[in-house]
């Protein structure tokens, strides 16, 4: 009796993990609506269009995240089929990719500021939103990039398949959803811009 319960002790169980992921996703999604919500409440207004064009460092960026979801649903196949080399090779693009989109979203960011005088602070809010968004966005950005170092981290240890193909699925899940979560944004903002 005892013996059976150390070995159960001694299993991983990953399901609340799990939840929390999804719960972490839901409540973004759920703060990206709001955020948008609020952005077509207020170019309701009278003059509170955006009358910007979208920088193509937007453009340039939205391609490297579809990459990116690419290079992460390939390590995620590696890892499946415990192909460490690959699994690794393909999370390195990923990491790659991820802070180039980082960097081009900064970009962006200099493109609107300097290039294009649309500051954060600005009396047209719609212009701060911009802003706002892929702030927000970055912040995700971050935190799957910090998924996708530990994913990577692991296939350099010993680390147990089911743990590595539990990291593996969680960086996936998370990278997808920032990507898609990005690509909504873009969309979203090339629709309303004046």
């Amino acid at each position: 009796m005892m013996a059976q319960f150390q070995q159960d002790k001694g299993k991983l169980d990953l399901t609340p993990k799990r939840f929390n992921m999804w719960l972490f996703l839901f409540t973004s999604f759920m703060f990206f609506a709001a955020l948008t919500s609020g952005f077509i409440v207020y170019i309701g207004g009278k003059g509170h269009g955006l009358n910007i064009k979208m920088p193509a460092a937007f453009m340039y960026s939205t391609a490297i995240i579809m990459i990116s979801s690419i290079t992460v649903f390939l390590a995620s196949t590696a890892a499946k089929k415990s192909d460490v080399a690959k699994q690794r090779a393909f999370l390195w693009l990923t990491l790659l990719l991820g802070v180039g989109f980082f960097a081009m979203q900064i970009y962006a960011w200099y493109v609107l500021s300097f290039e294009m005088h649309a500051f954060l602070s600005n009396p047209n809010a719609s212009i701060s939103f911009v802003y706002v968004f892929s702030l927000m966005h970055l912040i995700h950005i971050l935190a799957g990039l910090v998924l996708l170092i530990i994913s990577l981290v692991s296939t350099y240890r010993k680390t147990p398949q089911v743990l590595n193909l539990f990291r593996m699925e969680m960086s996936s899940i998370f990278w997808h959803f920032v990507d898609i979560i990005w690509i909504y944004l873009y969309v979203f903002l090339l629709l309303n811009q004046n």
